[in-house]
């Protein structure tokens, strides 16, 4: 496969209405290549099949990178080619491969910096050309206070302007965002211009390189887009009025948020009621004028993407992995030792074993504490045939006091029947249910059978999917029912 700079090259000059010999000339590719990428229509990332084979050039990657990099001030006919690249290599530091081997990997390291040429920024703006930038706030979340970034796509024409916060500024996060605007608005804006410092990628002198998951995003959704000159805040001067002024009308006083996925939905509805205002310049509703904005997109492809990365990661002796930094999530213990593969998603990990089914989800962490989210139900499997584990158990931890003290009075046969009910009522109705579940049993009854246990939480799981975006003010309700008794 190409690279997804090469294959955006492709779709940009099929969009400037080059045909596809003329495409597979500019881009030295082949004709069927060419209309293998203008006919892919989903680009979403896979889980990896195997992982990339080593090179014996991989340990001068960041010397070679070094000398592309100073070619770029130096004039076209005195760059480094690959076979100088090998002759240097060889000549300076010992390096014992072949010729062949060094031009394939100079060739990737080209492919991967490879991307559509920038376009100029004339400051006016056309129907369906969109900004992109990010803005801070304060907000309360699970009533702890917290300084999270907002996401903010504006469209200079209209003046009208999209927010979503972001628990990180990574391209899931932000790619995430894109796609819940795109769907919220029915479309996709005709060219997106970036801040430099953004998620997805960033300009330095005439090189833009873009995450390979950015890269197959505008793929997937065949959008051109373009990173503004490093200090040059004036090329995208609409979004950053626009970042301050939804600070100021949406985010004071600070949000009191429960779930942020849940809360962005919200989110975007009031930013819609923003654009009731007139425009500053054109006279106007900014609503009216965003209608142009709306037949200009791009129309929405028959499939969404599937905003996910994906990383291997090794599960340590408890079946735990740990994915950017110290952030601990709980696998299954029978995992230990193995290589995972892990979905990175903007608000979730999932984690699939070494077949490629999925073992559990987790909410994500962000930020530099140290997090674990240990699942107590992660243990019910192992303890339920190795009872010896039970007192040191994150499952014997989580439980009350009473029903602690009945565990560990039972037999290690009982002991194992009792875990075995818990692990499959845990698989049924999740863990949080369960663990209430049993001490109501044990509190009603002073046992725990399974009858009473699975009404139970089953009634408990149904109750807790129900969440609200902040928390709810029941006092009128409680005034009507006094005065009606």
């Amino acid at each position: 496969m190409i690279s997804m700079s090469a294959i955006n090259s492709i779709r940009q000059l099929r969009r400037e209405g080059y045909s596809v010999s003329d495409i597979a000339r500019k881009t030295s590719v082949s004709r069927d290549t060419v209309y293998k990428y203008l006919k892919k229509d989903d680009f979403s990332p896979r889980i990896p099949a195997s992982r990339r084979r080593k090179s014996k050039v991989d340990p001068y990657r960041p010397i070679i990178e070094r000398w592309l990099d100073e070619d770029l001030l130096t004039w076209k006919k005195q760059r480094h080619t690959a076979r100088r690249i090998w002759q240097r290599l060889r000549d300076e530091y010992g390096f014992d491969g072949s010729e062949t081997t060094v031009a394939r990997f100079v060739r990737s390291i080209k492919d991967e910096r490879r991307a559509p040429a920038d376009q100029f920024l004339d400051l006016v703006w056309t129907p369906g050309e969109a900004q992109a930038d990010f803005g801070e706030l304060d907000l309360y979340l699970n009533s702890v206070k917290r300084r999270l970034s907002y996401f903010v796509l504006s469209f200079p024409y209209s003046n009208v302007g999209f927010a979503q916060i972001l628990p990180a500024e990574n391209a899931e996060c932000v790619c995430q965002a894109l796609k819940q605007i795109f769907e919220h608005i029915g479309g996709v804006p005709r060219r997106i211009v970036f801040d430099n410092a953004t998620g997805v990628g960033r300009r330095t002198c005439e090189v833009v390189r873009t995450t390979e998951l950015f890269g197959r995003f505008a793929a997937h959704y065949d959008f051109p887009y373009s990173f503004c000159n490093p200090n040059a805040g004036h090329e995208k001067g609409n979004v950053e009025k626009k970042v301050g002024f939804i600070r100021k009308n949406l985010f004071v006083p600070l949000p009191n948020v429960m779930n942020i996925a849940s809360y962005n939905r919200t989110l975007l509805a009031r930013c819609d009621e923003l654009s009731e205002r007139e425009h500053w310049k054109r006279g106007g509703s900014q609503r009216e004028l965003f209608v142009e904005d709306g037949l200009a997109l791009i129309g929405l492809p028959e499939k969404g993407f599937d905003v996910v990365r994906y990383v291997k990661a090794k599960a340590n002796k408890q079946g735990k992995i740990s994915v950017d930094g110290p952030h601990y999530y709980s696998t299954d213990p029978a995992l230990a030792g193995c290589e995972l593969t892990i979905a990175l998603r903007a608000y979730e990990i999932e984690v699939f074993d070494t077949d490629a089914a999925s073992v559990c989800t987790h909410a994500r962490s962000y930020g530099s504490a140290p997090t674990d989210s240990t699942d107590p139900a992660s243990q019910l499997a192992l303890l339920s045939v190795k009872a010896n584990a039970w007192q040191n158990s994150q499952v014997r931890a989580s439980l009350s006091d009473d029903v602690r003290a009945y565990m560990d009075s039972l037999e290690k046969a009982d002991l194992r029947a009792e875990m075995r009910l818990m692990r499959d009522e845990a698989a049924r109705s999740g863990w949080a249910a369960t663990k209430q579940a049993v001490e109501l049993a044990y509190a009603a009854t002073g046992r725990i059978d399974s009858a009473s246990v699975a009404v139970s939480a089953a009634r408990i799981a149904v109750d807790d999917a129900i969440s609200y975006d902040e928390p709810i003010d029941l006092g009128e309700y409680d005034a009507v029912f006094k005065r009606e008794a």
